[in-house]
């Protein structure tokens, strides 16, 4: 998948079926919760850094090759 350089927004990546379900498969019990919502305007870029403080590096980059290798 193209992700433009980590410059797709969240909201780009959770309309697409494919990298929704990425998301839905590692992080199911958090996709509804209103920050979800709320931050679909961020780059992918700036929630790997958000991403940073609540997840090991090892969990966002495998997300990262995942959603890549789409």
């Amino acid at each position: 998948m193209d992700l433009k350089n980590n410059h797709i927004t969240v909201g780009e990546l959770l309309d697409n079926e494919r990298s929704r379900a990425v998301f839905q498969r590692r992080f199911g019990k958090w996709m509804k919760h209103p920050m979800v919502a709320a931050g679909r305007s961020l780059t992918l870029a700036q929630l790997m850094e958000l991403a940073k403080v609540y997840l090991p590096q090892k969990v966002i980059e495998d997300t990262w090759k995942e959603l890549k290798n789409l």
